[in-house]
C-alpha cells in the first residue's frame, strides 16, 4: 500500500472512479446525455453550444448529464491539467464540447487520466507549495487543498450524474 501522501490522494479519487463513477457511465446513450429532466435545464447542445452565465441565475438551473460532464471535463479537470500538469489549453469559451456521449466519455477519460497521473507525481513539497497564479481563486492555497477540492468535485458531480441516470431509467422504462 502506498504511504506517500500524493499516492493516497490519487488513490482516493481512483477508488471512486473505478468502483463507482466510471462503471455508472457505461452504456450512456446520446438520448440520456442530452435528456432534460425539467423545463429550462442548462445543457450542452448537439451543436456544441453550452448554457452558461457567471454568476448563474438564482435559483441555479437543473443541469443535464451533458452539462455535468462538460463541467467536470473542462472546469474541474482540463483547465487544471493545463495549469499544473502540461495539458493542452482549456477554458469554457474555446473548448470543443462533445456532441455525443461517446466523445464526452473519451474526453472525460483523458482528462481524468492526466489529472490523476499528475496528482500522483506530486511531491510532499509540491503539495505544501501555494498553487500560484495559474490557480485562480486557489492561488494562495497549498496544492493539497486544490487536489482535495478536485476529488470532492469529481465525486460530487459524479453523484449528480448517477442520479440523473437513475431518474432517466425510472422515467423511460419500456412498458411490458
Amino acid at each position: 500500500m502506498p504511504t506517500d501522501l500524493a499516492s493516497r490522494l490519487a488513490d482516493q479519487l481512483d477508488f471512486h472512479w473505478c468502483t463507482q463513477l466510471r462503471p455508472r457511465l457505461t452504456g450512456l446513450t446520446d438520448h440520456e446525455y442530452f435528456w432534460e429532466p425539467v423545463a429550462k435545464c442548462w445543457s450542452l447542445h448537439p451543436d456544441g453550444s453550452i448554457d452558461f452565465s457567471h454568476p448563474p441565475p438564482q435559483p441555479e438551473p437543473v443541469t443535464t448529464i451533458a452539462w455535468q460532464l462538460a463541467h467536470v471535463i473542462v472546469g474541474v479537470l482540463a483547465m487544471r491539467n493545463h495549469a499544473h500538469f502540461g495539458g493542452p489549453p482549456a477554458d469554457y469559451l474555446s473548448w470543443s464540447y462533445a456532441a455525443d456521449a461517446d466523445t464526452a466519455l473519451q474526453q472525460l477519460d483523458e482528462a481524468y487520466r492526466r489529472w490523476n497521473d499528475g496528482a500522483r507525481r506530486l511531491s510532499e513539497a509540491d503539495l505544501a507549495r501555494p498553487v500560484g497564479a495559474a490557480g485562480g481563486d486557489w492561488a494562495e492555497h497549498p496544492m493539497i487543498e486544490l487536489v482535495l477540492h478536485i476529488n470532492r468535485e469529481v465525486i460530487h458531480h459524479g453523484a449528480e450524474i448517477a442520479l440523473l441516470r437513475d431518474l432517466y431509467i425510472h422515467t423511460h422504462q419500456k412498458e411490458t
